[in-house]
């Protein structure tokens, strides 16, 4: 007669035995698994190392172009400005991309009357009511601004009676121009510095794209105080860096708008020296009357740099 014990014994012998196959079994399958992901390891690996290659491969040829860039830019631009004045307004732009293009600038004949550096202040939108009262208050008697109500055309309109005017003379100048920097300055939207003089041509250098909730509205008031600087002087170009011409940088909201792009010719690899010859030949392309949209960018659909 079979007894319990007997059943008990059995069905813990059948459970060990599936026990064990299940242990033997995963061991197997383990090993194959392992086997497998190794070989796929050893294959990321090896694209890894070899997209690695590239990148750097990519980066030295960069270098290579960007230097050699440098090297030509003077004899490149060399009497294209001959005669001209630029003023400098600088919005997020680095130091040594604006002393670079300053010397360019230097070196393609022209003058360069001076800079006006703006502050973060200006495109900050808890601002901006006092920074359109401030451009009224400012305003030197006989002066006009801009019919539309934007803080970037009025600020446009009171910069282009400062700086520039269509025969590279401004109409306030001296002792008013000084009033309007220093109030400006005063107010924390400009940094304290002297006053340039006047000028035939501006260009407008900002840095990349801005961040933040409110950063397109920011990068659309440094868009319309070109656009009105290019209007009130003989023409401006709009020059900003990698990142510029995204969706919150200057450039990318100005060349979302062709009546913009139409007068305002626009870089957007400003921080390169190929980028630095395009925006020395788009200023002379501006005192020729054209426009155009230049660097790298898929919106800068007139190529690299203008053609001379």
């Amino acid at each position: 007669m079979i007894s319990l014990r007997y059943h008990v014994v059995s069905l813990a012998a059948v459970f060990l035995a599936l026990a064990v196959g299940l242990v033997l079994g995963a061991g197997g399958v383990s090993d194959r698994l392992l086997g497998a992901m190794a070989t796929k390891a050893d294959g990321l690996t090896g694209q890894v190392q070899q997209l690695t290659a590239q990148r750097d491969a990519l980066a030295a040829a960069q270098r290579a172009d960007d230097e050699f860039s440098r090297r030509v830019a003077p004899a490149a631009v060399r009497g294209v400005l001959q005669g001209q004045s630029v003023a400098l307004v600088t919005t997020g732009a680095d130091g040594p991309t604006r002393d670079a293009l300053v010397e360019l600038i230097k070196q393609s004949g022209a003058t360069v009357t001076g800079t006006v550096a703006l502050t973060p202040a200006v495109t900050d939108p808890a601002r901006a009511d006092q920074l359109r009262q401030l451009t009224g208050t400012l305003l030197p008697a006989g002066a006009q601004l801009p019919a539309a109500a934007d803080t970037g055309s009025l600020l446009g309109g009171l910069l282009g009676g400062v700086l520039t005017g269509p025969s590279g003379q401004a109409p306030v100048t001296g002792a008013q121009a000084e009033g309007v920097l220093n109030g400006l300055s005063a107010a924390g939207f400009t940094a304290a510095g002297p006053a340039p003089g006047p000028a035939g041509l501006v260009l407008v250098l900002s840095g990349g794209a801005l961040t933040g909730l409110d950063a397109g509205d920011g990068a659309a008031v440094v868009t319309r105080m070109a656009a009105q600087l290019d209007h009130a002087g003989r023409g401006a170009v709009l020059a900003g860096s990698a990142g510029s011409a995204d969706t919150t940088g200057a450039v990318g909201v100005a060349r979302a708008d062709p009546t913009v792009t139409a007068a305002l010719s626009t870089v957007d690899n400003v921080e390169t020296g190929a980028g630095q010859i395009s925006t020395v030949l788009a200023l002379r392309e501006q005192v020729d009357g054209h426009a155009g949209r230049y660097g790298t960018a898929g919106s800068a659909a007139d190529g690299a740099a203008p053609r001379t």
